[in-house]
């Protein structure tokens, strides 16, 4: 009976323990699972996150290659932008090189056009164009008729009237051939020209002595009734002329 008891007893003893065993086997089962789910999670984050790291340290060499190409062609812009900045300078030298050659050239060319370009003339009461040639030329006739050498100033004023005979000096050129020609006896052609200037330029200041040396050359060809002709008709077309007064003068002694 005691026997029966404690072997009961063992019995008990022995289910229990293997119940509280199987407990706590699965117990440990329990925390296992867990410890691998929790390892399996972290192990999938990792993975995650190493993905993420590696796909970034990609997006930062593509990054850093776009960076680098943009650097290179903001240096290539900037060498590029360096010599159209020095063809620039270059080419703006040059122009103004060029303006100022223009400049030069057309100064000279209008240096050598004003020497053709005619010019307002008044002379003996007249206005006129003439051309600074033409100027020139009269200028350096009327100087030999100053020397006296009255032959060649002659041979100058009809060497100038051939070259200019429409010119506005024509009528003054006259008047001195005239003279020249009075002062080298030529009394018929000196008549003849002092005619001309009287029917070109009757309004010339020198024509009331035109018409005077008109009567002188009469006189001294010897034909006394044109001479005194002359001298009225000086005294009528120019009265308040000096040339008029002395023609007076003169009427009076040939009476």
């Amino acid at each position: 009976m005691k026997h029966s008891v404690f072997y009961r007893a063992i019995q008990w003893s022995l289910v229990v323990f293997c119940m509280g065993f199987s407990v706590i086997a699965q117990a440990g089962l329990f925390e296992d699972d867990e410890a691998r789910r929790a390892i399996l999670d972290l192990r999938q984050k990792l993975d995650v996150t190493q993905q993420g790291l590696k796909a970034q340290a990609e997006d930062v060499a593509v990054l850093r290659r776009a960076l680098l190409e943009l650097q290179n062609q903001i240096e290539a812009l900037k060498a590029e932008q360096s010599a159209l900045r020095g063809a620039n300078e270059q080419l703006l030298r040059e122009l103004s090189d060029i303006q100022l050659k223009q400049k030069d050239v057309l100064q000279t060319v209008d240096s050598r056009l004003s020497k053709f370009e005619p010019i307002k003339v008044v002379l003996d009461g007249l206005e006129f164009q003439a051309d600074p040639a033409e100027k020139r030329e009269y200028e350096a006739a009327l100087a030999v008729f100053r020397t006296g050498d009255f032959a060649a100033a002659q041979n100058v004023f009809l060497a100038f009237l051939r070259r200019y005979p429409t010119s506005g000096y024509a009528s003054s050129t006259l008047f001195w051939l005239g003279n020249a020609q009075y002062a080298t006896k030529d009394y018929k052609e000196s008549i003849v020209n002092f005619r001309k200037l009287l029917s070109i330029a009757p309004q010339h200041t020198r024509a009331a002595e035109a018409m005077l040396a008109i009567s002188n050359c009469l006189v001294e060809l010897k034909d006394i009734k044109a001479a005194k002709k002359a001298m009225e008709d000086l005294v009528k077309e120019y009265p308040s002329s000096e040339a008029a007064q002395t023609a007076k003068d003169r009427l009076a002694r040939l009476r």
